[in-house]
């Protein structure tokens, strides 16, 4: 049975082309900024790890930002994480990134104007056929208006995936301050400018990558529903046509 969503999600046709476009190497997304003679190219599709999700449970956040580390130091509650509505299946996933090159000139300085177009997390390799926005626990969809996406916020211009079920501890590194600077984090470095946290005891991981400003949160579903990808992308085309 062909799935059938709320149009209230669906991605409008600029949305749904760069979701589309960001994973296909070779393929133009734009030109360069005052130079309309240089396109914006993909590429490659790097993959960045894969990660561990036994929960099915995904939070597709920041993994941590000002107020919260703030309130971290202070022993104060801090906010809950942006927990999916939907679930997948328990799992081990690919983490990818879709890399473009852009050259440009700044005061007679060459830049390559190498930037991530976006990160994915592929559940399945079967086609998608319709793109929604992932609306998060607790997220009204009735509230939700015409010219706006959900998305998380980021001060540090970062996002990450992670299981769920092991947010506290996966999350712990980024949160760890003394006298108000960061202590160095026992993290793995990642290709990407990437991080990846393990929680060997729950067998669950997150992954840190690059989400400037936040990021809007993108299911991929196939034609009986299924989600097959999810993706994040900032700086795109709109939702909506």
């Amino acid at each position: 049975m062909k799935w059938v969503g709320d149009a209230r999600l669906a991605a409008g046709p600029e949305a749904a082309w760069y979701l589309e476009t960001a994973f296909t190497p070779g393929a133009h997304l734009g030109t360069v900024h005052d130079d309309p003679t240089t396109p914006i190219v993909v590429t490659e599709i790097e993959e960045v790890t894969t990660m561990r999700i036994p929960s099915g449970r995904l939070v597709v956040d920041a993994p941590f930002d000002d107020d919260d580390v703030s309130r971290y130091e202070q022993g104060l509650p801090t906010r809950p994480p942006r927990e999916l509505a939907v679930s997948i299946p328990p799992g081990v996933y690919r983490v990818e990134i879709a890399w473009t090159a852009g050259p440009y000139e700044f005061f007679g300085e060459h830049f390559d104007g190498v930037e991530c177009a976006a990160t994915r997390l592929c559940i399945s390799d079967d086609p998608v056929i319709v793109w929604e926005m992932g609306l998060g626990v607790g997220d009204d969809i009735e509230r939700l208006q015409p010219d706006k996406e959900p998305r998380f916020c980021s001060d540090a211009n970062v996002g990450c995936f992670a299981d769920a079920g092991a947010w506290t501890t996966l999350s712990a590194p980024f949160r760890a301050f003394k006298d108000g600077s960061p202590v160095p984090r026992e993290t793995e470095r990642l290709p990407g400018w990437c991080e990846r946290v393990r929680d060997e005891s729950q067998q669950a991981d997150l992954v840190m990558f690059m989400a400037e400003s936040g990021g809007v949160v993108w299911l991929g579903r196939t034609k009986t529903g299924d989600v097959a990808t999810i993706v994040v992308t900032s700086g795109m085309p709109g939702a909506k046509a």
